[in-house]
C-alpha cells in the first residue's frame, strides 16, 4: 500500500514537472528561476522533452510532405541524425558547466541539462502540428510553414538563453558573453576529440601493420 502511494506520488510529480514546461515557455524568467531554485522541474521530464524532440525530428523526416522536405533515404543514417542533436547537447552541457567557475556561474551540470531540455519545448510543440499541416497545404502556402518551423528554433534558442541567465544568475549581457564562450569551448572539445580519435586510429593502424609485417616474416 505504501509502495503504491509512493508510485502514485512519483507519477503525479512527474506530470506536474512536465506540465511546468508550458509555464517556462510563456514565463521564461520566472519559470526557469523556479525550475531550479524552487525545484519545479525534474530530470525525468527533461528526458521526456528530449525524447519528444528526437521523435519530432524522425517523424519530420518520414511524414513531412515532400514539398517541404525532400529526403533521399539511402543517404540517411538515423543514428547519425539523432547524434546531430545529442552530441551538441552533450558538448553544450559539459562546456557550459565547465565554464561556470571562470564566469562565477551558480548552475550545476544537472541543472544545465534540465534547463536546456526544458528550453527545447517549443520545438516538438510546433513541429508535430507542422508535420500534419505540411500534408494539407500547397506550395503557395509554404512560406507560413517555413516561418513557423524557423520560429520553433528561434523560440527554443531564446528560452535556452533565458534559462542560462536564471540558473547561473547572470544579466543578459553576461549571458550572451557566456554563450559565446561556451560555443568556443565546444569547438575546443571537438578539436580534442578529433585529435584523440585520430591518434587512436593511427595507433591501431600501426599495430595492424606491425602484426602483418611479423606474420609476413614468419
Amino acid at each position: 500500500m505504501i509502495a503504491s502511494l509512493k508510485n502514485k506520488e512519483t507519477y503525479i510529480h512527474y506530470f506536474q514537472t512536465l506540465k511546468y514546461s508550458l509555464y517556462c515557455i510563456t514565463h521564461p524568467l520566472d519559470g526557469f528561476w523556479d525550475l531550479t531554485h524552487e525545484k519545479r522541474g525534474s530530470i525525468a521530464a527533461a528526458n521526456t522533452i528530449l525524447i519528444l524532440t528526437l521523435l519530432a525530428r524522425i517523424l519530420k523526416l518520414q511524414y513531412t510532405s515532400f514539398i517541404f522536405n525532400k529526403v533521399y533515404w539511402p543517404k540517411i543514417n538515423i543514428f547519425l541524425y539523432l547524434a546531430s542533436v545529442l552530441f551538441p547537447l552533450a558538448l553544450w552541457c559539459v562546456g557550459n558547466w565547465g565554464l561556470t567557475t571562470l564566469f562565477d556561474g551558480k548552475g550545476r551540470l544537472s541543472q544545465v541539462y534540465m534547463a536546456t531540455c526544458y528550453g527545447m519545448t517549443p520545438y516538438p510543440l510546433i513541429q508535430f502540428p507542422l508535420i500534419i499541416f505540411s500534408n494539407m497545404v500547397t506550395v503557395d502556402e509554404a512560406e507560413f510553414y517555413s516561418v513557423m518551423s524557423a520560429a520553433s528554433l528561434v523560440w527554443a534558442a531564446m528560452l535556452i538563453l533565458a534559462a542560462m541567465s536564471q540558473i547561473h544568475e547572470y544579466k543578459m549581457s553576461k549571458t550572451l558573453l557566456f554563450t559565446v564562450a561556451t560555443g568556443f569551448a565546444m569547438l575546443v572539445m571537438i578539436f580534442i576529440l578529433l585529435l584523440f580519435f585520430s591518434m587512436i586510429s593511427q595507433g591501431i593502424a600501426y599495430f595492424i601493420s606491425l602484426g602483418k609485417e611479423i606474420l609476413f616474416r614468419m
